[in-house]
């Protein structure tokens, strides 16, 4: 079987296809045309290397691939082998969320189209909780080509690596969010949470101008990162712009010439009613700037400013990842959006 092996094998030197997919691309075709059957013994990778005049490196990355979507397998001794047969889904992903929101279902729309529907996802929300999320992972039963987690707790932050580093580095994408201790060489589409609010208020700081302090809703029980409250305290303290950090907007005393800057929905909810029933001119009187952009906040009062991130961008980008194997960390744009609210 060795020698025809290499009779359907083929490297073209001119594809923009990198050639660990190439190989296994055609390893998988051959299986699908039957030149290549359960239990047939294939070529080491020295022999690879040499019959397809590729490095070892990427002879040994398209068998790795082979094997975490679980084509082929390996012992000890006899060498790498085709498991199995059957390619009606070639990957399966544990999907991981903290919780669903408008925000979220952007993100797995997206990750999903751009996976195909050649891959099994199995979708699991653990809503923030650290002994939720140690039970999902610790308890899985399946073996998944891939893990992709989003990883934020209201507590228990502090352990999430441990369990997160029981994962093959191979195997896992982190999204929205890195976590200090996870070693190893994974994926990510992370947000950069200090640089992003920090370069969205430096935007918005002509218009800011007219305001005298900034504040923003920050709950004290949040899974929102502590990195946004760093961004946040650098940009007043670069710009002497006097700045609180609010924990229940519900009983904050509101004053004109503040703006106020909120995360969750259901505290802008609040906040709105306040400045209402208060008689404010949002955006003359007060200040509203809101994390995360959706269609409603483009007509809300006018529109309300938001800071956002790209989450179809995020979930694109964590499905590219998987298909291509990848092992790089790529930063999800963020953006500032101007209207009347400030």
């Amino acid at each position: 079987m060795k020698t025809k092996f290499f009779d359907f094998i083929h490297i073209d030197e001119y594809s923009a296809t990198p050639k660990y997919l190439q190989l296994s691309s055609a390893i998988i075709k051959a299986v699908e045309l039957g030149k290549l059957k359960k239990d047939n013994l294939l070529p080491s990778i020295n022999e690879l290397s040499y019959k397809l005049e590729i490095s070892r490196d990427t002879a040994e990355k398209g068998y790795k691939y082979l094997k975490n979507i679980g084509v082929i397998n390996s012992v000890p001794g006899k060498g790498y082998y085709i498991a199995n047969i059957d390619f009606k889904q070639k990957l399966k992903v544990f999907l991981l969320f903290n919780k669903l929101s408008a925000h979220k279902k952007i993100v797995y729309d997206a990750f999903i189209a751009a996976l195909g529907e050649d891959v099994s996802v199995d979708f699991y929300i653990y809503n923030n909780d650290f002994r939720l999320f140690k039970r999902f992972l610790t308890d899985k039963k399946e073996e998944y080509s891939h893990y992709v987690i989003i990883p934020h707790f209201i507590e228990g932050e502090e352990y999430a690596r441990d369990i997160i580093n029981t994962i093959p580095k191979e195997k896992l994408v982190l999204l929205d969010k890195k976590i200090k201790g996870v070693d190893g060489d994974y994926a990510a589409a992370y947000e950069n949470f200090e640089k992003n609010i920090y370069d969205a208020l430096e935007q918005a700081r002509n218009e800011l101008s007219k305001y005298h302090t900034l504040k923003i809703i920050f709950p004290k029980k949040s899974y929102f990162p502590k990195e946004i409250l760093d961004g946040f305290h650098r940009f007043c303290q670069q710009y002497a712009f006097s700045h609180h950090v609010v924990s229940d907007i519900s009983i904050e005393p509101i004053n004109e010439g503040e703006a106020f800057i909120n995360l969750m929905e259901a505290d802008l909810v609040i906040l709105l009613e306040r400045l209402i029933s208060m008689k404010y001119k949002i955006g003359k009187n007060v200040g509203v700037i809101s994390y995360n952009e959706t269609p409603l906040k483009k007509i809300l009062l006018n529109g309300i400013t938001t800071i956002s991130t790209d989450f179809k961008f995020m979930g694109t980008v964590a499905a590219n990842l998987i298909l291509d194997n990848s092992r790089r960390h790529i930063e999800v744009p963020f953006y500032y959006t101007r209207r009347a609210s400030i």
